[in-house]
């Protein structure tokens, strides 16, 4: 089996912000944060950072014993196509690929996009955001990822979470892929909200538009980002009312 990762990624557990790290932990391929986390006697409290040390993705969280029998099963690893045959004589590259979203408020709504063809739910919905290129902070990725998809320019208010998925199928480009995506979950403010463009024509972004607050539970979101929508939107909606009180 081939290797295709972006480079090492680091799990920092604190007690609270500011603290020194309890543990640092690899996040190994198909592994999850959480349940590595977990294994070790800690519970996830909130993620307080992401960045870029030395080309390593450093994932900084604050943690606190959960003090439970109870253990986390690793994560299932799912099959893309069913249909799919897979011999022991077939090369699937196995790649990690750590990428960055955000869930993009302004006055004109909740910010998606629309997967293409060239990925394996078209037509589906999704929050903006991409793959990290090498020496690149989640951050600036994320920025760059929402100005490609949707021409928007974007304000990080802060880390919300950190997503896993963990599955075997054929990549946009035909390649048969043990893939475990990670994907870094921020909340952000657009100031100037304008009609959504696509810049990255020809890629696995089909459309982008501004979906109303009131809305967007009715559109096609994927399972994985409508559970991020479902789990940070009301508490994010909530801030920003407060705030504009």
């Amino acid at each position: 089996m081939d290797v295709c990762n972006y480079g090492s990624m680091q799990i920092v557990a604190v007690p609270a912000a500011g603290r020194p790290a309890l543990f640092v932990v690899h996040l190994h391929h198909g592994a999850d944060p959480r349940q590595l986390l977990w294994a070790r006697g800690y519970r996830a409290v909130r993620f307080l950072s992401a960045g870029l040390v030395h080309d390593e993705i450093r994932i900084t969280v604050q943690v606190a014993r959960h003090h439970s029998a109870r253990t986390i099963s690793p994560q299932r690893v799912r099959m893309m196509d069913p249909g799919l045959e897979i011999s022991v004589a077939d090369e699937i590259v196995q790649r990690q690929r750590p990428a960055a979203y955000a869930i993009v408020l302004s006055t004109r709504g909740v910010l998606a996009t629309e997967f293409s063809e060239k990925t394996a739910v078209p037509g589906m919905f999704g929050l903006p955001g991409g793959g990290i290129d090498a020496g690149e902070s989640p951050s600036q990725a994320v920025v760059r990822e929402v100005r490609e998809e949707a021409s928007q320019a974007i304000e990080l208010d802060q880390l919300l979470d950190v997503q896993t998925d963990h599955w075997i199928g054929l990549s946009p480009g035909g390649v048969l892929e043990d893939f475990h995506a990670v994907r870094v979950i921020y909340s952000a403010q657009c100031p100037d909200p304008t009609v959504p463009v696509v810049q990255d024509i020809g890629g696995t972004t089909a459309s982008a538009r501004w979906v109303p607050l009131a809305e967007w539970r009715r559109a096609a979101w994927t399972s994985g980002f409508r559970m991020l929508l479902d789990r940070h939107l009301p508490d994010l909606t909530d801030n920003t009312e407060r705030h504009a009180g």
